[in-house]
């Protein structure tokens, strides 16, 4: 991939960081803002699959972002927060994530992802390493309570992901790369 693409992904990245930006002026109205989101999320998938609930409580770990993802004809870039809570500690590790791929598609998504970690392992070296790699399609034309979304249910080396759209219009199957990293401030 040449300099000029490498730039353009980056702004992009830098562009939609600006649009999933977490709430709050202090580090402690931020980490609140999220812990929010957090219980928003779970509390509606609890709703739409109850069975996640026990799935969730008896893990070593899990994650919970809030992502806006916007695909544009042949490249997909994305951005958000989030936290990871280790079920053993009760600790909690917040964080941010970016992502960039390629493929098919058109549209702006707004939604969350859910990552249940099944091996301490796992948890641990997502902390630290951070770094995912999937592809997706979906359909989604939603905007509040209004439309239909089609979200999906994954598992991958050892973690079950599972992802709510919170609102958009988005057509799209991409092949991307997702980086999670430790948000220093809140942190």
């Amino acid at each position: 991939m040449n300099n000029s693409r490498l730039l353009f992904m980056a702004i992009c990245i830098g562009l939609l960081s600006g649009c999933a930006t977490i709430s709050g002026d202090t580090p402690s109205q931020k980490r609140q803002s999220i812990l929010t989101m957090k219980n928003e999320a779970l509390t509606e998938l609890f709703d739409l699959k109850p069975d996640t609930r026990q799935q969730v409580t008896n893990a070593n770990g899990y994650a919970v972002f809030s992502n806006i993802n916007v695909n544009l004809i042949l490249a997909s870039f994305g951005g958000g927060y989030g936290l990871v809570k280790n079920n053993a500690t009760g600790e909690y590790t917040y964080m941010n994530m970016g992502e960039v791929g390629i493929g098919l598609g058109a549209g702006v998504k707004d939604f969350r992802a859910i990552l249940v970690f099944h091996k301490k392992e796992t948890l641990d070296r997502f902390i630290s390493k951070g770094w995912a790699f999937g592809g997706q399609a979906d359909a989604a034309a939603k905007a509040g309570d209004k439309g239909a979304a089609v979200g999906g249910e994954a598992t991958i080396d050892n973690i079950t992901i599972y992802q709510l759209t919170k609102s958009g219009l988005a057509l799209q199957a991409t092949l991307k790369g997702t980086k999670y990293w430790p948000n220093d401030e809140l942190n």
